[in-house]
């Protein structure tokens, strides 16, 4: 079997799981039947196709999906879930990080925004030192899809290392 078919073969596996336990109806899993557990069920079958075919570029976009599924599914389902926009910017440096234990590449980049993002989602009270953070999160969220855009641009416009 050919990579790109063992990866549709782990997400068909994973839904057919899916609409099993929701056919059945089974008590443990009604908080799962929901699109955010289609997000999760996608993500990891990317993580585990990245492992065991070793296309480590999957490794990043999986985690990411995988960290957005069950970020959404605990804001739907769990009072003390942390509703903060700091948290993508956390499961983008965790994505970053994952890759990274394989392809060498991004740890640093990953680490950066981990530290970012939780600085982020615990700024309530920051010591004076460090209230120039406020204005760059009220920049942020402002102006985060025009950043995107140009980080999007520029991914394109840059030349690819050989």
């Amino acid at each position: 079997m050919n990579k790109r078919n063992s990866l549709i073969a782990y997400i068909l596996i994973g839904i057919g799981i899916y609409f099993l336990f929701r056919e059945w109806r089974l008590p443990l899993f009604t908080d799962f039947y929901s699109w955010t557990t289609l997000l999760i069920i996608v993500g990891l079958a990317l993580v585990i196709h990245g492992y065991t075919s070793k296309l480590y570029d999957n490794l990043f976009s999986g985690s990411l999906l995988l960290g957005i599924g069950i970020h959404l599914h605990g804001n739907q389902h769990y009072q003390w879930w942390i509703d903060h926009w700091g948290v993508y910017l956390l499961l983008v440096g965790l994505a970053f990080i994952i890759k990274s234990t394989k392809t060498k590449d991004g740890f640093i980049t990953g680490l950066l925004l981990t530290s970012l993002s939780i600085l982020l989602i615990f700024s309530i009270q920051l010591p004076e030192w460090l209230s120039w953070i406020y204005i760059m999160s009220d920049f942020l969220e402002n102006f985060w899809p025009l950043i995107l855009i140009f980080i999007g641009i520029y991914l394109l416009k840059r030349k690819k290392k050989k």
